[in-house]
């Protein structure tokens, strides 16, 4: 299976945090800032990725501990291609989605953009 066709298989297996945070990002509405889920990134397929913004935000559920190296090592492959990588674990994004997106909207720099205005 090629990665375009498993990045489908995992659009439709979202888990319910990857569910309401891209209710939030789809469609141009978080700042005009473009989002794609499960859009590959090289041998990888982030969560949610923002190209303009040069920002990839990954939700973690309880796998992610055993998988922390490998994780760890896609961050920095990430980070040496020029992306910011975010991570949050399922349940913080289910019980705090307003601390959620204002770090996304940090990431993204509009906390400097409002300074300005």
């Amino acid at each position: 299976m090629n990665k375009r066709d498993f990045a489908r298989q995992l659009r439709h297996r979202s888990t319910d945090a990857e569910q309401l945070l891209w209710h939030h990002l789809r469609n141009r509405c978080f700042a005009g800032f473009k989002f794609r889920r499960q859009e590959p990134v090289g041998a990888y397929i982030p969560d949610f990725v923002c190209q303009r913004g040069c920002l990839i935000v990954e939700l973690d559920g309880g796998q992610h501990a055993e998988q922390r190296a490998y994780d760890e090592r896609r961050g920095a492959w990430l980070a040496s291609q020029g992306f910011r990588v975010l991570r949050f674990p399922d349940n913080y994004v289910l019980t705090n989605l307003e601390g959620t997106l204002e770090t996304i909207w940090r990431a993204l720099g509009r906390d400097q953009d409002n300074k300005k205005e």
